[in-house]
């Protein structure tokens, strides 16, 4: 039985909405003041609250940024019930989280009809967060644990025979295992900090996400040369490589924009054959910068590009592939995180190209007026 709290200093509608709402099927707490309503809202845990905005000690709407400043009443559908429902008190309540309004006077049917709609939303709401949750615990439960073995393997076998064998080892044979376990300890440390920027970003607070962006990149174009011509190395496919790069300075740290760059030419050259091109460009159109990432490689489903996500391997079972899969949900989340936008064309056996869109940092933070 869904529990709903009314918060409302009129004791005659409180009694009217707790009769109609426990005639349809409710369960129903009263509080006649807003401090009331936000005790009995965290000691109760209702599924929804409907609150006046007119109330002498604590108004609708201090009431509501009270419930939605509490980690345990923040996620509560809220429906505000007002008789002055004009535009700009409206705007107001929507701005603090309101779900939804409800015009006094209002008849039975109207209330009733109200109150269900907000508890499917939510309720669609919750399951579908249910849904991601799980899936991401299913990922990380069988993505995690092999990725990160697998180059912890190759970094113990090969320091095993180093150990056990050096003695009858050629120098060469020395260096090449040397250079096996360098690069296994890389990919591992790629993978742990992927995880660690995934994991700040999805659990830090919203008040302290303006921290994160605060770094800037005064010259764009040679971090990300540089980034792009170690990728193209790594992959054994500098010649692949096409770079058409122009002047931007950016509102991102520059190791947050590497981390980006990184990620997306991982994938573009991983997913696609050697001897065919990767191209890179950038321009900047008033006060964004825009990089594109074109391969032409096996491409991604439609589905695919929509469901991406933290240690989601798509079709594995047909192509073995290397990594976790974070590495894309990445970089979509730090360009989100800096206000820009990420966004992927794909068809499969053609390619797939990749449009980045950052915020230009303002010329008058380096002496102008405009956008670099």
């Amino acid at each position: 039985m869904p529990k709903i709290l009314v918060i409302d200093d009129d004791d005659a509608l409180r009694e009217i909405v707790e009769i109609s709402l426990e005639h349809a099927g409710f369960e129903v707490i009263q509080a006649d003041n807003g401090l009331s309503g936000v005790q009995q809202a965290c000691a109760q845990l209702p599924d929804l609250i409907l609150c006046d905005v007119r109330m002498e000690k604590m108004d609708g709407y201090r009431t509501l940024a009270a419930l939605r400043q509490d980690t345990s009443t923040a996620p509560i559908p809220v429906i505000l019930m007002t008789g002055m429902a004009d535009s700009a008190g409206m705007r107001q309540g929507m701005e603090l989280g309101a779900d939804d309004y409800l015009s006094k006077p209002f008849a039975v049917p109207e209330l009733l009809a109200a109150v269900n709609a907000r508890l499917k939303k939510h309720q669609t709401v919750r399951e579908l967060a249910e849904r991601k949750l799980a899936d991401l615990r299913a990922n990380i439960s069988l993505a995690l644990p092999h990725e990160l073995l697998t180059p912890l393997n190759g970094i113990l076998g090969f320091s095993d025979i180093l150990i056990a064998d050096h003695n009858r080892l050629e120098s060469e044979e020395i260096v090449s295992m040397a250079e096996a376990i360098r690069d296994s300890a890389k990919r591992l440390h790629r993978l742990i900090e992927n995880f660690l920027i995934f994991a700040q970003i999805e659990l830090v607070q919203a008040e302290h996400l303006h921290a994160l962006r605060e770094g800037k990149t005064p010259d764009s174009r040679r971090p990300l040369e540089r980034v792009a011509r170690l990728c193209a190395e790594r992959a054994g496919r500098s010649a692949d490589l096409d770079l058409a790069l122009s002047d931007a300075s950016l509102a991102i740290s520059e190791d947050y924009f590497t981390k980006i760059v990184e990620e997306l030419l991982e994938n573009a050259f991983k997913f696609s054959a050697p001897r065919s091109p990767v191209h890179v460009q950038t321009t900047t159109d008033n006060s964004q910068f825009i990089l594109r990432i074109s391969d032409q490689g096996r491409g991604m489903k439609v589905e695919h590009i929509a469901e991406v996500g933290a240690y989601m391997q798509f079709e594995r079972k047909i192509y073995e592939q290397q990594g976790s899969g974070l590495g894309l949900t990445v970089a979509k989340r730090l360009t989100q995180l800096h206000r820009g936008e990420l966004n992927i064309q794909s068809q499969i056996g053609v390619g797939t190209n990749v449009e980045v869109k950052l915020p230009c940092l303002p010329l008058r933070e380096t002496g102008g007026s405009d956008y670099l």
